[in-house]
Protein backbone atom coordinates (compact mmCIF):
# COMPACT_ATOMS: atom_id res chain seq x y z
CA UNK A 1 0.00 0.00 0.00
CA UNK A 2 3.06 2.22 0.84
CA UNK A 3 4.56 1.67 -2.69
CA UNK A 4 1.52 2.78 -4.37
CA UNK A 5 0.58 5.74 -2.19
CA UNK A 6 4.15 6.96 -3.09
CA UNK A 7 4.10 5.95 -6.86
CA UNK A 8 1.00 7.97 -7.72
CA UNK A 9 2.13 10.81 -5.04
CA UNK A 10 4.85 11.00 -7.35
CA UNK A 11 2.94 11.29 -10.44
CA UNK A 12 1.08 13.68 -8.67
CA UNK A 13 4.02 15.89 -7.95
CA UNK A 14 4.93 15.39 -11.58
CA UNK A 15 1.59 16.91 -12.82
CA UNK A 16 1.60 19.75 -10.54
CA UNK A 17 5.39 20.55 -11.91
CA UNK A 18 4.23 20.50 -15.30
CA UNK A 19 0.85 22.25 -14.68
CA UNK A 20 2.97 25.01 -13.26
CA UNK A 21 5.76 25.34 -16.45
CA UNK A 22 2.73 25.50 -18.50
CA UNK A 23 1.06 28.51 -16.72
CA UNK A 24 4.20 30.09 -16.66
CA UNK A 25 4.61 29.37 -20.66
CA UNK A 26 0.66 30.95 -20.74
CA UNK A 27 2.06 33.84 -19.00
CA UNK A 28 4.85 34.74 -20.96
CA UNK A 29 2.60 34.53 -23.75
CA UNK A 30 0.19 36.41 -22.41
CA UNK A 31 2.55 39.23 -21.35
CA UNK A 32 3.30 39.56 -25.40
CA UNK A 33 -0.43 39.68 -25.54
CA UNK A 34 -0.60 42.33 -23.28
CA UNK A 35 2.15 44.91 -24.93
CA UNK A 36 0.86 43.91 -28.05
CA UNK A 37 -2.91 45.93 -26.69
CA UNK A 38 -1.07 48.72 -24.75
CA UNK A 39 1.07 49.57 -27.85
CA UNK A 40 -2.15 49.43 -30.20
CA UNK A 41 -4.56 51.23 -27.45
CA UNK A 42 -6.45 48.01 -27.01
CA UNK A 43 -8.36 47.47 -23.58
CA UNK A 44 -7.17 45.23 -21.34
CA UNK A 45 -10.01 42.62 -21.21
CA UNK A 46 -11.81 41.30 -24.26
CA UNK A 47 -14.98 39.78 -23.06
CA UNK A 48 -16.26 38.16 -25.70
CA UNK A 49 -12.31 36.51 -26.27
CA UNK A 50 -12.76 35.23 -22.57
CA UNK A 51 -16.80 33.86 -23.46
CA UNK A 52 -15.46 32.00 -26.31
CA UNK A 53 -12.31 30.73 -23.90
CA UNK A 54 -14.70 29.70 -21.36
CA UNK A 55 -16.95 27.84 -23.80
CA UNK A 56 -14.34 25.87 -24.82
CA UNK A 57 -12.78 25.44 -22.04
CA UNK A 58 -15.85 23.39 -20.57
CA UNK A 59 -15.73 21.61 -23.82
CA UNK A 60 -12.92 20.55 -22.99
CA UNK A 61 -13.20 19.74 -19.47
CA UNK A 62 -16.24 17.49 -20.47
CA UNK A 63 -14.30 15.32 -22.57
CA UNK A 64 -11.84 15.00 -20.45
CA UNK A 65 -14.04 13.77 -17.48
CA UNK A 66 -13.34 17.09 -15.57
CA UNK A 67 -15.82 18.84 -13.76
CA UNK A 68 -16.70 21.77 -16.22
CA UNK A 69 -17.65 24.10 -13.39
CA UNK A 70 -14.11 23.63 -11.91
CA UNK A 71 -12.73 24.37 -15.19
CA UNK A 72 -14.66 27.27 -15.75
CA UNK A 73 -13.66 28.40 -12.56
CA UNK A 74 -9.84 27.78 -12.46
CA UNK A 75 -10.23 29.78 -16.41
CA UNK A 76 -11.82 32.86 -15.08
CA UNK A 77 -9.08 32.76 -11.94
CA UNK A 78 -6.56 33.03 -14.80
CA UNK A 79 -8.14 35.59 -16.65
CA UNK A 80 -8.74 37.63 -14.02
CA UNK A 81 -4.75 37.34 -13.45
CA UNK A 82 -3.96 38.20 -17.35
CA UNK A 83 -6.21 41.29 -17.08
CA UNK A 84 -4.26 42.50 -14.10
CA UNK A 85 -1.15 41.82 -15.62
CA UNK A 86 -2.56 43.84 -18.68
CA UNK A 87 -3.54 46.62 -16.84
CA UNK A 88 -0.08 47.18 -15.09
CA UNK A 89 1.44 46.88 -18.82
CA UNK A 90 -1.01 49.77 -19.97
CA UNK A 91 -0.25 51.87 -17.02
CA UNK A 92 3.24 51.95 -18.10
CA UNK A 93 5.33 53.98 -20.42
CA UNK A 94 5.52 52.08 -24.19
CA UNK A 95 8.94 51.95 -25.20
CA UNK A 96 10.38 50.76 -28.62
CA UNK A 97 11.16 47.43 -29.12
Amino acid sequence: MRAELSRLRDSIDNIDAAVVHMLAERFKCTQQVGHLKAQHHLPPADPSRESRQIARLRELAESAKLDPAFAEKLLNFIIAEVIRHHEQIAEQPLTSP
